[in-house]
C-alpha cells in the first residue's frame, strides 16, 4: 500500500484556487473536496507567484527549469567521473602511467 496519495489533477486544483478568489474559504472547500485547507493555501501561494502576484519564491517555470538543471548536472558528474575512469585505465593499460599498487 503507498504510503502518499497520487497528486491532485492540475484542473482540481486549479477550480479551488479560483472558488477561493471568489470568496469561498480554504476550510470550506476543504469540508466539501478532499484536500487539506494547507494544501488550497499553498496552491493559491503558487499560483499567485506563477501570476506574478507574489514574488516570495520560484514559479513553477522555475521549479521545473530547476529540477531538470539539477538533474542534468547529475548526468554530467556521473559522465565525467566515468570518463575519468576510463583515461586511468587506458593509461595503465598501455604503460603510460604505473599502476596504483606499484612498489616502484
Amino acid at each position: 500500500m503507498p504510503k502518499t496519495r497520487p497528486p491532485y489533477a492540475p484542473e482540481l486544483m486549479r477550480r479551488l484556487v479560483e472558488m477561493l478568489r471568489a470568496g469561498r474559504t480554504p476550510e470550506e472547500l476543504a469540508t466539501k473536496f478532499e484536500p487539506s485547507a494547507q494544501s488550497i493555501r499553498i496552491w493559491v501561494a503558487q499560483a499567485d507567484r506563477d501570476d506574478g502576484r507574489r514574488a516570495d519564491g520560484l514559479t513553477t517555470a522555475e521549479h521545473d527549469e530547476l529540477r531538470r538543471l539539477r538533474r542534468e548536472v547529475k548526468t554530467l558528474r556521473e559522465e565525467r567521473e566515468n570518463l575519468r575512469k576510463a583515461a586511468a585505465r587506458f593509461a595503465r593499460e598501455t604503460g603510460s602511467i604505473p599502476p596504483k599498487d606499484s612498489s616502484s
